[in-house]
């Protein structure tokens, strides 16, 4: 099959985030083909795939259709493989009926085939057999394409430990194929799946990598999570209050950076570039997510984002509230983080002393050494008049800090006294 017509020339960083949109639905299409218990393989192959694509299409340009591309070269390298390793019999006999396909479906067709089986791949990443942490490395890498490293700063693990648990998940997958079965039939891994998506989106709105936001990840969350809670299977509160917070913190994206790129903090955004349609949005879903008798964290964290929606200002804000329920988010979801952000929120209502106190002058425990945690007790020891102590935080926080954005960010906020 000849390849299809071709698109101007794109450059590597665009190639970049091309890549990272196609990885999920390649594999997942692949996987379907020859069965998940070969994943490494398939992984392998597009892979190579995208390789080859990062040569030819910075030469010739991206194609215009790219999923079709790379799926057929990662098909012919995933056949031509496997085909050569004699030992891989049960993989070989899959492979023997099947042909390259001459043809290509129509794009409506085809997003209909990815979308059915780019869900089917997260639940099946998120098999109950595998120990939830193992969960979300193999969905973030197999869904996403994010690199072992990646994985391992957002989940704070060291990289050889994220390669560990790879090829351990792996190595079930392949000596226990999970039950090909319909969806609704996985209905009890939708926690895991929500994590997942949390956490894809949360690496896209504030990356430990460069460039550190990346709005592809932001929308490939908020796409496939639109996905589910529009399944029949689901459409659950939890899912419809996930999705508002997503829209509701993808609406500030494009007000998130200055003219030459560098990061800006919430008091210092432009509102009018809020994205009205992502606030819409948010607003449509926690309507939804409303009919629930069981607020989760998604329904707290989802209403906390929409008081900061709603204010006028960072002034106007009605931190009182936003203070209320991160208590409430702590009975449902203790963690030192909602900790220490109930007390960055008291701090706007009684000042930065009460929000030392409430912290006990020190980082909350199990945020030691953290970014955000001596990020933001520098900043409130900045703001209480305590200058010395407050330089060694702000020191550690940008030691901490994963990319030169976020440090740029740090030694100006905490740079010069109140």
């Amino acid at each position: 099959m000849s390849d299809p017509p071709k698109a101007s020339s794109s450059g590597r960083a665009e190639l970049a985030r091309l890549f990272r949109h196609e990885h999920g639905r390649v594999v997942a299409l692949l996987a379907r083909r020859v069965g998940v218990a070969h994943l490494a393989a398939v992984e392998d192959a597009v892979q190579a795939a995208m390789l080859a694509a990062l040569h030819a299409w910075a030469a010739s340009g991206v194609p215009l259709r790219p999923s079709a591309w790379l799926y057929q070269v990662a098909w012919r390298e995933l056949a031509g493989e496997l085909r050569k390793e004699r030992r891989r019999a049960v993989l070989r006999d899959a492979l023997r009926d099947e042909e390259e396909p001459r043809t290509w479906p129509d794009e409506a067709a085809f997003e209909r085939e990815v979308r059915d089986e780019q869900l089917k791949m997260l639940f099946l990443c998120c098999d109950e057999r595998l120990p939830e942490v193992s969960r979300l490395v193999l969905a973030l890498k197999v869904l996403s394409g994010f690199h072992p490293r990646e994985i391992a700063a957002r989940l704070d693990l060291t990289e050889a430990n994220v390669r560990k648990r790879l090829t351990r998940a792996q190595a079930r997958l392949r000596q226990d194929p999970p039950v090909d079965q319909p969806l609704d039939a996985m209905r009890e891994r939708l926690g895991s799946v929500r994590a997942v998506l949390y956490l894809l989106f949360n690496e896209g709105y504030l990356s430990n990598a460069e460039p550190p936001i990346r709005e592809e990840l932001c929308a490939d969350a908020i796409r496939l999570g639109t996905l589910l809670a529009e399944h029949p299977m689901d459409g659950s509160p939890p899912t419809c209050a996930l999705l508002a917070l997503m829209h509701l913190h993808a609406s500030r994206l494009g007000a998130r950076r200055d003219s030459l790129g560098g990061l800006l903090l919430l008091e210092e955004q432009d509102r009018g570039r809020w994205d009205r349609a992502h606030l819409a949005e948010g607003a449509a879903w926690l309507a939804r997510a409303s009919a629930g008798d069981s607020p989760t964290r998604f329904h707290i964290e989802a209403s906390i984002a929409a008081e900061h929606a709603r204010a006028p200002s960072f002034a106007e804000t009605r931190w009182d509230r936003i203070a209320e329920r991160y208590e409430w988010l702590m009975r449902v979801d203790p963690s030192p983080l909602h900790h220490l952000n109930r007390a960055i929120a008291l701090a706007e209502v009684s000042g930065p002393r009460h929000a030392l106190e409430t912290l006990g002058g020190e980082v909350p425990e199990g945020l030691e050494g953290s970014c955000v945690g001596e990020a933001a007790l520098a900043d409130l020891l900045r703001r209480a008049g305590h200058s010395d102590r407050a330089a060694e935080h702000a020191r550690r926080a940008i030691a901490a800090a994963p990319s030169e954005p976020v440090r740029a960010l740090l030694r100006r906020r905490l740079a010069s006294p109140e």
